[in-house]
Parts: structure tokens; sequence; C-alpha cells
């Protein structure tokens, strides 16, 4: 555990590491592309970590140069894994990486922890199977551990339901040009976290892939294609990002993050508007985005397409004057916890008034006191509460090692806020 120490902070500049989303997606498109990559400021972490693990099991080459990460692509061609792959509770590894399995040599088994085994893929099964994979839900429940025999995909017409996740299209995106016929996609429902489906398609159309679309409801990609081998650069996370400007909207200071601007790809860098909204001055300057923290009023906030940074808002909310609304979050429930309800759980702690139903969180904002903060082995809990402990003494984080997951030198870069 740690205890967060209140008190004045610096007007700050500060640092994060690569984008997590975009790092899954890069090291796919690499593995897959026809020859050597070199990735720039790709994210270090227990996930990203975990994907290349698998792909390493499947057969693709990726080792560390200096800050850099070299993957050789095979051409689509994956070998055989006859050990299981753990993915641990990386939901992002889960998803991607079973699309990439139905690809690959023989048969393969992708498990994770126990939490990981209670998270939803039955619409992405389904997807597969529409494409005549061969996949099963080992406890026939919906839900990992899942065991998939790959091969060679057909492709065709997929009817995919993205209201749980916007991942179970990315997925399919990721391996279409693969197919021997291409993919024609419609989505049904949703799709949820629509930020990250551009960032998908960002990334195959920069490894050279062709994608038709009709905003998000039809996408359609020719089969017989191949990723391009080259450099490519990862930016800053704009999740990681939110939480130090969330830190300067609670203490009044001015905090800016290098390296991330309005027009990023990421929808999380989008969290500045609704800082703004409550009451935060915002500027981008030529290295970065700062915020400038002010007096903090509720909002009615639509945060579908930007789930990560719904923990943060919740903290945030809390010092604001009225009741601010956080809509559209119902699939937060199969993240890495059920998010909706761990924040509310945690912030009634700390006496803020705050109900959760199967779609909104509301957060009635007030005076915060001091609490032990469970965080429920989610990295997001704790980085979010940790901004909390910067203006209310007594809050102390379980578990903290729990930001591995994203953000290994979180606590680090936290403590710069307060350093001479």
């Amino acid at each position: 555990m740690i205890e967060i120490k209140p008190g004045a902070i610096n007007n700050s500049i500060v640092s994060v590491p690569g984008s997590k989303s975009y790092s899954h997606r890069i090291l796919i498109a690499a593995a897959l592309s026809d020859g050597p990559c070199r990735i720039e400021n790709c994210l270090k972490s227990e996930d990203t970590l975990l994907t290349m693990g698998a792909l390493r099991q499947m057969g693709i080459d990726i080792r560390q140069a200096d800050d850099r990460i070299l993957v050789q692509g095979n051409r689509g061609v994956l070998k055989a894994c006859p050990e299981d792959i753990f993915l641990g509770n990386s939901g992002t590894s889960m998803r991607l990486l079973t699309a990439v399995a139905a690809m690959g040599s023989g048969k393969y088994r992708l498990t994770g922890t126990p939490r990981m085994h209670q998270r939803p893929i039955q619409d992405l099964i389904d997807g597969l199977k529409q494409l005549g994979v061969d996949i099963a839900s080992i406890r026939q429940n919906g839900c990992p551990p899942l065991e998939i025999m790959g091969g060679s995909i057909t492709g065709g017409r997929v009817s995919l339901n993205c209201s749980t996740s916007s991942q179970y299209l990315s997925a399919l995106l990721l391996i279409a040009p693969y197919t021997q016929e291409g993919i024609e996609i419609h989505v049904t429902q949703g799709p949820v976290s629509r930020p990250y489906i551009d960032m998908t398609v960002a990334v195959m159309e920069k490894a050279g892939v062709e994608i038709s679309r009709e905003g998000y409801r039809l996408f359609q990609i020719a089969g017989r294609q191949c990723y391009r081998s080259g450099n490519f650069a990862v930016e800053p996370d704009a999740s990681q990002a939110g939480y130090f400007w969330a830190a300067a909207a609670v203490t009044g200071t001015a905090v800016k993050v290098k390296g991330i601007f309005a027009h990023s790809t990421q929808g999380d860098a989008a969290f500045t508007r609704i800082l703004e909204a409550m009451g935060c001055r915002v500027v981008e300057e030529a290295d970065g985005v700062q915020v400038v923290g002010g007096p903090l009023r509720a909002v009615k906030a639509d945060m579908g397409d930007m789930p990560d940074l719904v923990p943060t808002l919740a903290v945030v909310a809390g010092f604001a004057k009225g009741t601010t609304v956080i809509r559209n979050v119902g699939h937060l429930k199969a993240k890495e916890s059920d998010r909706l309800a761990a924040v509310a759980a945690e912030l009634n702690k700390m006496g803020i008034e705050t109900r959760c139903g199967d779609t909104e969180l509301s957060v009635k904002g007030g005076t915060p006191h001091g609490a032990s903060i469970e965080t429920y082995d989610d990295h997001r809990l704790a980085m979010s509460f940790a901004v909390a402990g910067l203006k209310v003494p007594g809050v102390v984080i379980q578990n903290e090692r729990c930001v591995d997951k994203s953000f290994p030198d979180f606590w680090e870069v936290f403590r710069t806020l307060q350093e001479l």
C-alpha cells in the first residue's frame, strides 16, 4: 500500500509512456508484416509484454534494442503453439490475439487470470465462426479460456455486435488483409469506444493496408494484402495523461503533458474538453497540452468513447459543485474490474455520494475525506484515486503495484508533481 501525502503541487511538465492501445496494435501489425520493423516509444508494461510474449510463442522474433522494439515480420505465417498462451487480465491482448490465432497453424489455447475468465468475448467468437473459424469457449460460458484451431481463413461477410467492446471489430480488422477473399463487416450494435476503431484503421493504413468504410457501420478489406515493414512511432498515452490533467483540476495548479495534442487519434485526448467545461483552462502549446485548474462545477458527459477515463472524471467530480452524470458507460462492467461498482464503492467510502446504474454513474460533489482505497487489481482505480490524495489527507492506495499493467513508472512520475 502507499499513502498519498496532500500538499501544494508545482506547476509541472510531465512525460507519460507510449500509448498502450497503439502499442498492442502496432506490435501485431509488425509481427504480421513482410519484414523488419522498428517501433519507437513502444509501451513496455505488463499488458504489452504479454502481447509480445504471445507473439514470440507464435514464432515472431521480437527484441529490444536500446529504447526501440525490433520485430521481424513473418508475412502472416505463425507457428503452432502446443503450450497455453497466458494473457493475464489484458483484455486487449485476449481479444486481438484471439483473431490472430485463428490465422495460425494448429490448435491454440488462450488463458488468463480468474478475472479474465469472467470477461465476455462471445460476440467475437460469433464473428469468427461466421468466417468458418473453429473456436470455442472451453467452459461454454462465452468467456476465456478459449480454444482456437488456426488455419487459412477464406473471408466473407460478418455481422458483428460491438455493444460491449470495439476490440471485437479491431480484432477482425487486423487479420482481414490475410484472408483469401477479404472481409465485409457489418456492425449490428454499437460500437462503443469509437476512437479506438479509428486508431486500428490508422495503424493498418500506415502499414500499407487499404480499407473502405462507411462510418462505423460497414468495413470492407480486400484479402491477400500484407502489412509493410518499416519504422513506427507510438505517441504518448492520452489515458495516462488524464491523471496529471486531473491533478491540475483538483489542486488548482498547471500541469502540462508533453507530446499529446488535440488532433491525436486517441479519443482520450478529448478529456481536456470535459475539464474545460468543468472550469479548467486548457492551453495547447508547441510541445503538449497544459491544463490549469479552477473552481470546478458538475457536468453531464457521454463517456462512451473515453471509458478508460471514467474513474478519473469521477474522482474530479467528487470535488466539483453539483452532481456530475457520466453516461453511456455500461461496458465498464466488463473491464479489469466492474469499474462502475468499484468507483461508486470507493467514492462513497470517501463520503462522496455516488450511484451507479446499468449505463451511467452519478457523482455528487462535496468534501471528500481520507480512506483506504481498494483497487480491485485495477490499474485505473489506483491512478485515479491517487489524484484525490493530493488534496485530501489519509488516502491510502492498496495494491499500488497494479499500475504495472499500463504505467510501471507511474508513482515515480506522480511524485514529481510535489518535488521542488
